[in-house]
C-alpha cells in the first residue's frame, strides 16, 4: 500500500529481456534504500513492483508481460520515475491510499501554465470515468492528485511548483500516456451498491 506522495526520482538505467518479461535496474536518486530489502515493495511511476535484488546504490525488479501491457513508462532506458516506498501503517497518510494496481492508461490532452501552478488535463478511458469525481482522488503516474473538474472524458488536476520539482510529471506534454489508479474507496462503493441489487 503506498500513499501517493513521490520519495523521489530514479533512472531507469538498465533493462534486461527475460523469458517472461523485463528486468529493470533502476538508480533510486534520493531513496533511502537503507531499510529496503529483497522482497519489499516499490512503487514505480505508480506501479507496485517487488525489490528482486539490491546493491547500496541500485535495486531491481521484474516486471511481467500482463504488467507491461497495461502499463507504461516502465520500458525506456534512461528515462525518470516516480519512486515511492511501501508505507508502514505508522505512516503519516499525506496523499490518499494507493494499491499500486493501475487501472488503464490515460492521455495528457493538455499541459499548460496556470499562473504559478499548471494545469495538467488528462482524457481518461471510459471505464475509468465513473470513478472520477470533482474534488475526489486520482494517481497519475504514482502522484496523489485531487481531480478539479471534470468534463466529458476529460479531467483535469492542479500541479503546483512542489508537486512539478519532486516528480516527473513536470515532463508531461500533449499525447503522453500516463498511468492512472482511480481512488480505491469509489471502487468498494461501486461494489457495495452493486450487492444492494
Amino acid at each position: 500500500m503506498f500513499t501517493g506522495i513521490v520519495q523521489a526520482v530514479g533512472e531507469l538505467r538498465r533493462i534486461t529481456s527475460l523469458e517472461g518479461g523485463l528486468r529493470l535496474d533502476i538508480v533510486p536518486g534520493t531513496l533511502d534504500l537503507r531499510d529496503v530489502n529483497t522482497g519489499d515493495s516499490i512503487a514505480i511511476n505508480g506501479v507496485c513492483l517487488t525489490v528482486s535484488a539490491l546493491t547500496d546504490d541500485m535495486f531491481s525488479v521484474d516486471v511481467s508481460r500482463e504488467t507491461l501491457s497495461c502499463t507504461v513508462g516502465l520500458d525506456k532506458q534512461g528515462s525518470s520515475v516516480n519512486l515511492e516506498k511501501a508505507m508502514r501503517l505508522s505512516d503519516r497518510l499525506g496523499g490518499h491510499l494507493v494499491s499500486g494496481h493501475v487501472d488503464d492508461i490515460g492521455e495528457v490532452a493538455t499541459f499548460q501554465p496556470d499562473g504559478e501552478s499548471y494545469l495538467l488535463a488528462i482524457r481518461a478511458p471510459v471505464s475509468l470515468l465513473k470513478y472520477i469525481a470533482k474534488k475526489g482522488s486520482i494517481t497519475v503516474n504514482g502522484v496523489s492528485l485531487t481531480v478539479n473538474a471534470i468534463a466529458g472524458d476529460v479531467f483535469e488536476v492542479n500541479l503546483i511548483p512542489h508537486t512539478l520539482a519532486v516528480t516527473t510529471l513536470n515532463a508531461l506534454e500533449a499525447g503522453a500516456k500516463v498511468n492512472l489508479e482511480v481512488d480505491m474507496l469509489a471502487r468498494y462503493v461501486e461494489r457495495l451498491m452493486d450487492g444492494r441489487q
